[in-house]
């Protein structure tokens, strides 16, 4: 496609209205790494993300410019996360690598952020030096950690920090009773559901699902997580599928759980 072309088309994307009676959503788990950028280009994953009717968007990237590039076009949109992998692969590494710990430092020091994550960590890892380090840090500049870790991790973090704010990704993929167990032990936990698919099935809410998401109705958000560079073509399909069982929870709730949660603790910052 010519590139005029491919311009008309993404400014017609951009400009497109949220449809009449459509829930907006504020999406809490998106990447935008690098190798994502040549197959869908800055405007392009903007445009994505407001043509799927999500009005803001937890984001960080492996790089970070990923991240950056999105916040300079959109800072409207995206709420900046930094996460530590500078690229793929680093998942378990940087656990133990101090030049991790030095550039997310050196970061921090040159732009804003709402959270440090998503990290992945599990177990006594969570004990280990860096990440404690990314605690204090989370700490020091007022950041809420977004872990992707089993519930031992989650809980050794609090230990670290019993005020620490946590978004736990994709609710650890714990079964409903641990995350419940949790999440009533610690009252600065929260989770995003991206890639919990056992939350509805055939289009309605799983039962123990339902019982907990109107137990913690101020305690959930929605995501999709862009982790490959194919989830960006499936970014309006996921929001489809969340205001679909959204839609079977009580008006309140459903509000909480597809926006005013996330607003609420990653509000927009300056750039």
């Amino acid at each position: 496609m010519p590139a005029w072309l491919t311009g008309i088309l993404i400014g017609l994307l951009l400009s497109a209205p949220l449809a009449a009676g459509e829930r907006p959503l504020f999406d809490a788990h998106i990447h935008y790494s690098h190798d994502a950028w040549d197959s869908t280009p800055t405007a392009e994953a903007v445009a994505r993300l407001r043509q799927a009717g999500i009005v803001a968007a937890l984001v960080s990237s492996s790089s970070d410019e990923g991240t950056q590039r999105l916040f300079a076009a959109a800072p409207d949109l995206i709420r900046p996360a930094l996460r530590p992998y500078q690229r793929r692969g680093q998942l378990t590494s940087w656990l133990r690598d101090p030049a991790i710990l030095a550039h997310v430092e050196d970061r921090l020091r040159t732009h804003r952020y709402v959270a440090l994550g998503e990290f992945h960590v599990s177990g006594a890892d969570a004990d280990l030096p860096i990440v404690r380090r990314m605690v204090e840090l989370a700490r020091q500049y007022g950041l809420v950690l977004h872990a992707h870790s089993d519930a031992d991790a989650v809980e050794r973090l609090f230990r670290q920090d019993p005020k620490a704010r946590i978004l736990w990704a994709h609710a650890g993929f714990e079964k409903p009773e641990t995350v419940r167990a949790l999440m009533r032990r610690q009252p600065n936990l929260w989770a995003d559901l991206s890639f919990r698919y056992d939350v509805a099935r055939g289009g309605d809410i799983a039962p123990e699902w339902k019982s907990l998401l109107l137990e913690f109705p101020d305690r959930f958000m929605v995501g999709t997580d862009t982790y490959t560079p194919e989830r960006w073509r499936e970014v309006g399909e996921h929001a489809a599928w969340a205001r679909d069982w959204l839609d079977k929870l009580p008006p309140e709730a459903a509000a909480r759980i597809a926006r005013d949660n996330a607003e609420a603790l990653f509000p927009p910052i300056g750039r």
